[in-house]
């Protein structure tokens, strides 16, 4: 069997240092030159960083070096990645911070199950992300309820029914063009009869452009405030990390109508979106909790600043 040999993606780090500074001297002896900043500024935006902050990093890239502060590749690389730290510690915690602090935590001792809210738009692989938050749960020791609110898709009940049954956790589902927000509450329902530590719930995808549809991810959210205190403890929004920019207009979006706690990048390449994740903490003060990076259930990566910048500056 033949087959055609792909070369690597190269990391952030390699594509800044072989693209648009190709010797670190450039640097050391008196800063960047129009060409290369250019070509730096370019690496920078491909990598969907904003352009706010690709100016703020070539700035600070020129002010080190001004300053003697850049002496070998290493300096460059720690400056870089100082100033990366810092936008991602901008983020400031969400309104509705979750008492639990992040999925897995335990929910409040007598509040009734965690109910975790996953929505986004059409084809950002919500439904696979609830699957692999079950399945870490589910690692921990703890019983784990889906709940498929999506009632309008043509086989999203028997997608999030099949992951529940390969993962051998409990499933509640609507019929077809039911009340989203009835089967959230049947989920509680079932939740509390069998005990389940957490609900995740799964919604349909939908564009902010459609009014009634967010309305009724509204619903959804009080429904489930109403029959748990404090639930939702997460509403996560699900985006495809892929498709550059468009997460910061769907956080924004969805952002307008729930109080959002937090995102999953799914589908994330930290070769080649690196910027999609500082771009959404610094512009949106949304924190990312995890990064979907493969289609198994244990492909869900808990995000973690440092792990991530060890990711891209490689």
């Amino acid at each position: 069997m033949t087959g055609t040999l792909r070369r690597p993606k190269r990391g952030l780090w390699r594509r800044i240092v072989d693209f648009a500074l190709t010797d670190v001297n450039t640097l050391v002896d008196g800063g960047l030159d129009g060409a290369a900043i250019e070509r730096l500024e370019e690496v920078l935006l491909e990598a969907d960083f904003g352009v706010d902050i690709t100016l703020e990093l070539v700035e600070a890239l020129e002010r080190a070096a001004s300053r003697g502060a850049i002496a070998t590749e290493d300096d460059l690389r720690a400056t870089l990645r100082a100033r990366l730290a810092e936008a991602l510690a901008t983020a400031e915690p969400p309104a509705a911070q979750p008492p639990g602090g992040s999925p897995g935590d335990p929910p409040p001792r007598g509040a009734g199950p965690g109910v975790l809210l996953l929505v986004g738009v059409n084809g950002v692989g919500k439904t696979t992300t609830a699957a692999k938050l079950a399945a870490r749960l589910q690692a921990g020791g703890d019983r784990v309820l889906l709940a498929a609110a999506d009632t309008f898709r043509a086989g999203a009940q028997e997608q999030l029914r099949a992951w529940a049954e390969r993962l051998q956790t409990d499933f509640v589902g609507g019929t077809p063009g039911a009340d989203p927000a009835s089967v959230a509450f049947d989920a509680l329902v079932a939740a509390r009869a069998r005990d389940a530590a957490w609900v995740l719930v799964d919604t349909a995808g939908r564009l902010h452009t459609q009014d009634d549809l967010m309305r009724e991810l509204v619903k959804i959210d009080r429904v489930l405030g109403r029959q748990v205190e404090g639930a939702p403890y997460e509403r996560l929004l699900v985006v495809d990390a892929t498709s550059g920019q468009n997460v910061m207009n769907q956080a924004r979006q969805f952002g307008a109508s729930l109080d959002l706690t937090g995102l999953v990048l799914a589908k994330f390449d930290s070769t080649a979106r690196a910027g999609t994740v500082v771009s959404v903490v610094r512009e949106l003060s949304v924190p990312v909790r995890f990064l979907g990076v493969g289609e198994s259930p244990e492909d869900l990566e808990e995000f973690s600043p440092d792990r991530y910048l060890d990711k891209i500056l490689v």
